[in-house]
């Protein structure tokens, strides 16, 4: 009997493992989708440098470039603050690999990772959003449109922040996994 036991729970799948591969395939799907739209904004903008090449007012045309250049520079800021936490979440990714090779629980810091994972596509998606009002854009911002671009810079770094903070608590919650198994 115990065997038909543990064939039947070899053959059932976990739900939580099937959960997280629907969210990996949703997480995939909306990353193709972000990185379509990036690369449409990154052409808007390769098409404002050659409008403001053929401008006739050289100071005028420099001035708009200086904006241009500015703004590609913070919106790589912050996507290299999102690179930084995805290979964080990678890193955690992996030790909770290796611990659950050894028969760790460490479903704790499974779900932070999840929470982790979903903070930073919404920063993400806070990044397109800003990338797409800066690519619209070649004169100085309107004050509504700055206003805008305030509240989602803050918005993405509050996101980064708080995606650094969950990784931080994963990394605790799986040390306190290995000392819980020590004893």
């Amino acid at each position: 009997i115990t065997i038909s036991a543990n064939v039947a729970k070899a053959t059932m799948p976990d739900p939580k493992e099937v959960q997280r591969k629907e969210l990996k395939k949703e997480r995939e799907a909306m990353e193709a989708r972000i990185q379509t739209k990036r690369d449409g904004v990154k052409q808007k903008m390769e098409d404002l440098k050659a409008k403001i090449k053929e401008e006739k007012d050289t100071a005028k045309a420099k001035i708009k470039e200086a904006r241009i250049i500015g703004r590609e520079k913070a919106l790589e800021r912050f996507d290299e603050a999102v690179l930084r936490m995805n290979n964080l979440k990678d890193r955690v990714n992996t030790q909770i690999t290796k611990l659950e090779a050894k028969k760790i629980v460490v479903e704790n810091a499974k779900s932070l990772i999840t929470t982790a994972e979903t903070k930073l596509s919404e920063a993400k998606i806070k990044i397109l959003e800003a990338s797409d009002l800066l690519a619209v854009l070649t004169n100085e911002l309107s004050q509504e449109s700055k206003t805008k671009l305030r509240t989602l810079s803050q918005d993405i770094q509050n996101l980064i922040k708080e995606t650094h903070q969950v990784l931080n608590d994963a990394t605790k919650s799986l040390k306190d996994a290995v000392k819980t198994n020590l004893e």
